[in-house]
């Protein structure tokens, strides 16, 4: 599951994928027509095309490079730390049993709990 929150850490969008999947191909599916001055990720999101997408829109890309990255980039580690509100969204959707545990199996159904619980962290 990949998910995309706002900065008050409100859900926006996930894509359910299988769990051998890398989260930064799923990065640009995300963010794709939403508009946002900043794009807070972990190390796992830094790559040259998700740097380049966020760059040419014209939103600034706070990414930790890798540290196996031959050009280290800066980035603002003060917004940097306001990461913590997807982690939180993702804390939250685990005291749904339902969705932690993954009791359904068919994608569709699953897809549809988590817009459930997204629809009541929006609520409170």
């Amino acid at each position: 599951m990949h998910g995309l929150c706002d900065a008050l850490g409100n859900p926006l969008g996930f894509i359910l994928t299988g769990g051998e999947k890398a989260d930064c191909t799923q990065a640009i599916p995300l963010i794709e027509n939403k508009k946002y001055e900043a794009f807070l990720a972990d190390k796992g999101y830094d790559t040259d095309a998700i740097v380049a997408h966020v760059r040419e829109s014209g939103a600034s890309c706070v990414i930790p490079p890798k540290r196996n990255r031959k050009v280290q980039r800066d980035y603002d580690q003060e917004l940097y730390r306001e990461r913590h509100k997807i982690e939180c969204l993702f804390g939250f959707f685990k005291h749904y049993r339902r969705l932690f545990s993954r009791f359904e199996k068919m994608a569709s159904r699953f897809q549809a709990f988590l817009h459930f619980a997204a629809a009541l962290q929006w609520l409170k």
